[in-house]
This record gives structure tokens, sequence and C-alpha cells, in this order.
């Protein structure tokens, strides 16, 4: 399966790159990081990119300047997009048309294809006017959904109540896995 990741500069970054890791063990991803995405991972975490593309050897990354890339046409087949995180400027742009950077134009594709595309949206609390974008969305099969922490998977580190979101989006995704304790 072909799988496109977008990660932008919400906060939280780190889950995408994360996301991206996971999807490559066993699917054809192709990764786009936005620059802010990038500035993020390094503000936040300290992590430099460079370091954490090694650990995506097995994904292809994409320049989300390089709008005319393979995620950019419908006809390379991409089955399933997520963008997460997504930030609020990216679901605006999304959820009106814009298409100027590599990430907006991959989700344009899934929306025009009628395929999968899920939108970690990354904020708190929501606006009116984002509430109203992602509703827009949600009405055109688009699944939104926000790096959300589950309680009920008891999660005892930082890095279990990560597993859990990533484990979520997998899910969205239709990929299986055992990053979190599932509801019994």
């Amino acid at each position: 399966m072909k799988i496109a990741v977008g990660i932008t500069g919400a906060s939280g970054c780190f889950l995408g790159f994360k996301l991206a890791y996971e999807i490559s063990k066993n699917h054809e991803t192709y990764v786009v990081i936005s620059e802010s995405a990038k500035t993020t991972l390094k503000l936040e975490n300290g992590i430099n990119f460079n370091e954490e593309k090694q650990k995506l050897q097995k994904a292809t990354i994409l320049d989300d300047k390089d709008i005319g890339a393979c995620v950019a046409s419908g006809s390379f087949g991409i089955q399933k997009t997520i963008i997460a995180p997504c930030s609020i400027n990216t679901l605006a742009k999304i959820s009106n048309g814009f298409c100027d950077t590599l990430i907006t134009r991959m989700a344009a594709v899934a929306l025009k294809e009628q395929k999968r595309l899920v939108l970690g949206v990354r904020e708190m609390p929501f606006s009116n006017i984002s509430l109203k974008q992602m509703s827009e969305l949600s009405s055109l099969n688009v699944m939104i959904a926000p790096p959300v922490f589950g309680f009920y998977s008891k999660s005892q580190s930082f890095d279990d109540i990560c597993d859990f979101i990533v484990g979520k989006w997998l899910d969205t995704l239709g990929i299986e896995n055992s990053l979190y304790k599932r509801w019994n």
C-alpha cells in the first residue's frame, strides 16, 4: 500500500516522525516535512531534522516546496494520506483549496481522488473558524483525528501516551498495530 505522510510545524511534530517510521516498516511510505516542522522539532525536542531523518531510511522523503513531486498527482496512486500533526494553517489551506505546498497539494489529491485523508489537527482550544473548517472537511469524508489521549490505556509514561496517539492514527488508516492497550 502507498501511504503519504505530511508533517507540519504544529506542536508535537515528533509524533509525525514516529508515525511515519511505524508506517514505513510495512508500507511504501512518502513523507513530506514542512520547514516549520523541522524548526519545531529543534525547538520542542532539541532534535536536528537530519538525525530524525535517519530513522526513516525505508521511507521516501520529499521536499514540501516540490509541488511537482510524485504525491502531487492522483495517477501516482497514493491510497491513504495523513497529515499529523496538522497545523491550523494547513487545515485552513486544505479546507479552502489552497495548494501552495506539497503537503496541501497531496491533501487536495486525496480529496479529489476520494481516498482516505486523515488530519491530526493540533490545537487547543479550537476556534469557531477551525471547528467550521473541520466540520466542512468531515462532511467530505476527511477523518479529523486530533492527538487526544485515552485514559483507558493506563499509560505509565510519556512514551506510552505517544504510542497511544500514534496507534490511534494507525487505526484510522486501517493499519494493524499493538502500540497501546485497547479497551477491554
